[in-house]
């Protein structure tokens, strides 16, 4: 995986480029043999640092527990569940994929993890307990600071053990915070305050010991409007929120940085895979929402001189995004057909690096959405069949692409997959 920038430039070390591979194609992981023998190129796993802490670990514990100093204190994580996340990552890495992981921080049993992590206006009746992260107290910033620097050192350092992280995303669909990134309730300027300082301790981390990885920022497809059902201090629009961080990076101690967009276009429905009939995404730059039908707004939009960084747009990924299968052989051929058109258009779409799909199978707590690779059929022989996406994914950046994707065209109404990125 060399860049294409050290390749023009045999003078640029190919280490300090960030790496190219041969598709866009992507996965949120759960079988890591399974994404492998699909040949994905681009692989997303979360990763809960506040079930990585230890901080009732004694000194000298054995080796339950890896410990260390950093800024004068000592500090100590969980090894079971670091080690687990490192065997995940060096099998993807070494089976061709970029891997990019979820920094999140989940309310856990025990009270004090959750002082420490957890943003001390977090409200543990707000849904999903996922909270934001804590740089209000002096305990919480050096914990965060000292957990990042040790993932950055061991999964972007060049730690043969480890494997390679490429990306680094922090927290999740943080415009819609009430719901994946809780803080209580808050408005704009408070919660991009607080996760701009959550994001540039993660780039200063990483920066530490690699050049090349990227950090991210996650939004969900509600772009020119909040989520309906959230209230002001609940949910915000994506494009506020992206204009008035990158106003806050640029203001603070430490100017602006190469911070970069994990975008999630679903449709406008998550129950309806035809995302070309999506009402709410227009052309327009303060459209209702992007999903898949009008994908290149968002890249145009990051051309905006305001928010350029060294004269070049932020890069975009597509993190997490996925399309319902309703019931029967129809719903699937649906749900394939959308994936499809949505590949073909993401292909061909110069601004965004990866379409990282959601999920890898079917979950049975996800609202009544069955939006994976395969289904979830606990006690049969095949607990996890292939749908009719599965085969249409396996082709995605191969040659059997034209042929495995034919079907979809009468049925998302083109001609050839050309027009897909008109």
């Amino acid at each position: 995986m060399v860049s294409a920038a050290a390749q023009a430039d045999p003078g640029l070390a190919a280490s300090d480029q960030f790496p190219e591979v041969d598709s866009k194609k992507g996965l949120q992981v759960e079988l890591a043999d399974d994404a492998i023998a699909l040949g994905v190129r681009h692989a997303a796993i979360n990763v809960d640092l506040s079930r990585l802490i230890a901080p009732a670990a004694a000194p000298g514990a054995g080796d339950r527990y890896l410990q260390r100093e950093h800024g004068g204190r000592s500090f100590a994580w969980r090894t079971d569940y670091l080690h687990a996340l490192e065997g995940t990552i060096r099998q993807l890495h070494d089976g061709g994929a970029l891997v990019y992981v979820i920094l999140l921080t989940y309310e856990q049993p025990d009270p004090r993890v959750n002082q420490i992590m957890l943003h001390p206006d977090y409200d543990p009746t707000a849904p999903n307990h996922l909270g934001a992260w804590n740089f209000r107290t002096d305990d919480g910033r050096a914990w965060l600071a000292a957990t990042l620097d040790l993932l950055a050192e061991r999964w972007s350092g060049g730690e043969e053990s480890s494997g390679e992280v490429a990306g680094y995303i922090v927290s999740n669909e943080v415009n819609s915070h009430w719901y994946w990134h809780n803080q209580g309730r808050a408005g704009l300027q408070q919660v991009v305050a607080d996760y701009a300082d959550a994001v540039r301790l993660v780039h200063t981390a990483v920066r530490r010991h690699a050049a090349w990885p990227r950090v991210y920022l996650s939004l969900d497809h509600h772009w020119g409007i909040a989520y309906p059902a959230g209230g002001a201090d609940q949910c915000l629009a994506g494009k506020d929120f992206v204009d008035a961080f990158a106003r806050c990076v640029k203001q603070a101690p430490g100017g602006d940085f190469d911070w970069h967009v994990a975008y999630h276009p679903y449709p406008e429905n998550l129950f309806e895979p035809r995302f070309w009939q999506d009402k709410s995404a227009t052309a327009a730059p303060d459209t209702p929402r992007i999903t898949f039908k009008n994908l290149e707004v968002l890249t145009t939009y990051l051309e905006r001189p305001e928010l350029l960084h060294d004269g070049r747009p932020r890069r975009v990924i597509l993190s997490e995004q996925g399309f319902h299968s309703p019931p029967g052989e129809e719903g699937e051929t649906l749900q394939a057909a959308a994936y499809c058109y949505a590949y073909a258009k993401v292909d061909r779409l110069a601004g965004v690096d990866a379409f990282i799909l959601h999920r890898h199978i079917d979950h049975p707590h996800e609202g009544g959405l069955n939006l994976g690779l395969r289904r979830r059929t606990p006690g049969a022989a095949d607990s996890h069949p292939k749908k009719k996406i599965y085969d249409c994914f396996r082709a995605a950046g191969t040659p059997e692409w034209e042929a495995a994707s034919a079907f979809a065209l009468p049925v998302v109404g083109l001609e050839s997959w050309d027009e897909a990125g008109r």
